[in-house]
């Protein structure tokens, strides 16, 4: 079972999401455990301030890192003890990391345990990316008010390749990316739709033939639209 935890300032952005779908039901089949960590039951004062003004001026706030240290270190201490600790991997999500792709969740998806922080406000200190985090990711080159919709993105990639997750493993082979291709086009009923029919070959009932087709649509998508890929 892999276990993740998600450690945020508004805890309340995951009650449902991880609830619903295939997160969900990979719960409730006993392939993930979620455990949603608030930032602030480990402020530094009573007030429950987990924020502070930059050193060396500049508008915004900056995340301290006492907090952060603090709940991943609880997180550590309170994981399953069939948990390793070389199988867990503390994540930084941050508009500076390096890009979350399928590669990497497959690999996250053999570990034991995953802690995602959520970044939030300007920045986070710099200590956590550089002394506690083993990965620092982003979701894209853009920038998110917060964290928590790239833990959102990371953690539903992730829970989707749990072995029994999906019911049924080929729904996850034939994916974008998942063998460096995008995936081929799909096509359900009617088997015309206002003058648009569906490929011939996809209702001819020759396995073969339509593997073929699959490959090579997913060939030229991927020249068309990701070249990078191939390379």
């Amino acid at each position: 079972m892999l276990q993740i935890d998600i450690i945020t300032i508004f805890p309340e952005y995951f009650k449902a999401l991880l609830g619903l779908s295939i997160s969900g039901r990979a719960e409730k089949q006993g392939l993930v455990r979620y455990r949603v960590v608030d930032l602030r039951d480990f402020a530094v004062d009573r007030h429950g301030t987990v924020d502070d003004y930059p050193y060396g001026g500049g508008s915004g706030m900056v995340l301290r890192p006492e907090p952060i240290f603090n709940s991943v270190e609880w997180c550590l201490g309170h994981a399953d003890p069939q948990v390793e600790r070389d199988k867990t991997i503390v994540i930084l999500l941050s508009a500076r990391g390096e890009l979350f792709n399928e590669r990497r969740a497959e690999r996250y998806s053999l570990a034991g345990q995953l802690i995602l922080i959520c970044g939030h406000y300007l920045d986070v200190d710099e200590r956590v990316a550089l002394h506690l985090a083993d990965d620092e990711l982003r979701i894209g080159d853009y920038v998110l008010s917060g964290g928590e919709p790239a833990a959102a993105v990371v953690l539903d990639a992730v829970v989707r390749l749990l072995p029994g997750s999906l019911g049924d493993f080929d729904s996850a082979t034939g994916d974008s990316f998942f063998d460096d291709l995008l995936g081929a086009p799909q096509y359900t009923r009617p088997r015309e739709f206002r003058g648009h029919a569906v490929p011939d070959v996809l209702i001819s009932g020759d396995h073969k033939k339509i593997k073929e087709w699959r490959q090579n649509e997913a060939q030229k998508l991927t020249s068309l639209r990701r070249p990078d890929l191939l390379k």
